[in-house]
């Protein structure tokens, strides 16, 4: 349908004005009508935060999410915008999208005086109708609200004339979505104008009072240890926010590793394909887990989901840079390449110790862990069983970077031992006959056997030997 250009076309088109909270809350209830989901691409909130979500909108409320780093509070706000209608129509020229038949700014008000009907119309997409702004210290009134344009007094105007303002992000989002990121690092100061526009609907800009009616819906996100604790956050504005909703990292290893294969960018190239088989993100996701929950990783800071994205693009890249070098056409990560997990980890996450130097013990001791505890999850002991009777027979085995992935694929032809436990991984018959896939199960298999205690290793760099214990 063609867009009305004028003021008249717009009202013979039968088009009605709705307050933004009514244009969302109207979207949100076709999409929860027809079971659609609410936001696109967030993972594991499903039965926790989006509910909330859906109630705050349909009651109208402003929102402030509370979390950690890394819980996709930014990308939640972000993707509302496709709750809003896909155009909407503006006086034309206007700088804060005046609403045809309610404009508010002095020029958009002039305009429907002057031309009444034939007042050009502009279209607004969806897209542009949301503003952010990260909270910082040094965040000011004329960031947020709008500040005297000296260049436009240069030009004749007088300060007290509204037409000399240059219009700040919130007036710029008018009829939109705004979003404060940190809220708590905005200085009071700055909250007490915020409030203003928002509740009192009017601003002092240079001494000179502005009615500025703003249709905006607010959104918020903090750390809750500084929305709590700090009490930098002024009462009024903590008062307006209807809906206060907690965020949370993934609960479930499962849904922490479908985020990383949905985030990560997988390293490609013509020569090498590079597959990374479930159990070796699952070790991937494990060890974030586990960094949750280590007394020496700082648990305000949190540990983002970023890591388990960040790691699970490391140990494909160290995949392929193996692979590369040993001239083969299929890259799949193994348990030598996790020892690249470190550096990508180390940036990840704050490590507290008493002790100088145990950072990089910390983290082997956490991938260790992973280890061990995919192995136990994945491999019944009844599986291996045989597999460390073949190496009480002097079984003894070369693994590592140095290791080719056809030396794995005849040690599992000449000890069938293995294949219960590779079955137990998820094999099935076309992984049997794939070398770089049975070499990654098989050293898990080895690792996990010596992690529990069933097999010596004898580590030299990036190479490894395995041996009975006895």
């Amino acid at each position: 349908m063609t867009q009305p250009t004028t003021l008249g076309e717009l009202k013979a088109s039968g088009w009605q004005s709705t307050p933004v909270r009514d244009e969302l809350r109207r979207n949100a209830i076709r999409r929860i009508a027809a079971g659609e989901p609410l936001v696109d691409n967030v993972l594991g909130y499903e039965d926790t935060v989006i509910p909330q979500l859906e109630n705050a909108l349909l009651a109208g409320h402003d929102v402030i999410f509370l979390g950690e780093r890394g819980q996709a509070k930014t990308r939640i706000i972000r993707s509302l915008t496709s709750l809003l209608d896909e155009w909407m129509p503006i006086i034309e020229g206007s700088e804060i999208n005046d609403d045809p038949f309610n404009p508010v700014s002095h020029y958009a008000k002039a305009q429907v005086d002057g031309y009444g009907d034939e007042t050009p119309l502009g279209w607004v997409h969806r897209d542009n109708r949301y503003g952010e702004k990260l909270a910082t210290p040094d965040t000011s009134i004329a960031d947020l609200i709008g500040e005297v344009d000296p260049i436009k007094v240069a030009e004749g105007r007088y300060l007290s004339d509204e037409l000399t303002i240059h219009y700040g992000l919130v007036p710029r989002t008018n009829r939109g979505v705004f979003a404060i990121n940190e809220l708590p690092d905005l200085a009071e100061r700055i909250q007490v104008g915020l409030l203003n526009v928002l509740e009192e609907r009017d601003v002092q800009i240079r001494g000179f009072k502005v009615r500025l009616p703003l249709d905006v819906l607010l959104f918020a996100s903090a750390n809750p240890e500084d929305y709590t604790n700090r009490g930098r956050i002024i009462t009024p504005l903590k008062d307006r926010f209807g809906a206060q909703i907690r965020t949370h990292y993934p609960l479930e290893i499962d849904t922490e590793l479908d985020i990383a294969e949905q985030e990560a960018r997988i390293p490609e190239t013509d020569e090498v394909a590079v597959v990374t088989p479930d159990f070796m993100g699952e070790i991937v996701a494990t060890l974030t887990h586990l960094a949750r929950q280590s007394p020496h990783i700082n648990q305000r800071s949190g540990v983002s989901v970023r890591l388990t994205v960040a790691n699970y693009e490391t140990l494909s890249a160290s995949a392929l840079r193996r692979s590369l070098r040993a001239g083969e056409s299929v890259a799949v990560p193994r348990v030598c390449d996790l020892d690249a997990l470190a550096s990508s980890t180390m940036g990840k996450v704050e490590i507290e110790s008493l002790e100088e130097g145990r950072d990089g013990e910390i983290i082997q001791q956490l991938l260790r862990a992973s280890v061990l505890t995919v192995f136990k999850d994945l491999v019944d002991p009844a599986d291996y069983t045989a597999v460390v009777d073949a190496f009480n027979g002097e079984l003894i085995v070369d693994a590592g970077d140095d290791v080719a992935s056809s030396m794995h694929l005849a040690l599992v032809e000449s000890v069938p031992a293995f294949r219960p436990c590779l079955t137990s991984l998820g094999f099935d018959d076309d992984d049997f006959a794939d070398a770089a896939m049975v070499a990654s199960g098989v050293e898990l298999v080895l690792e996990g056997l010596h992690l529990a205690k069933r097999l010596n290793k004898e580590a030299k760099g990036s190479s490894a030997i395995y041996r009975s214990r006895g």
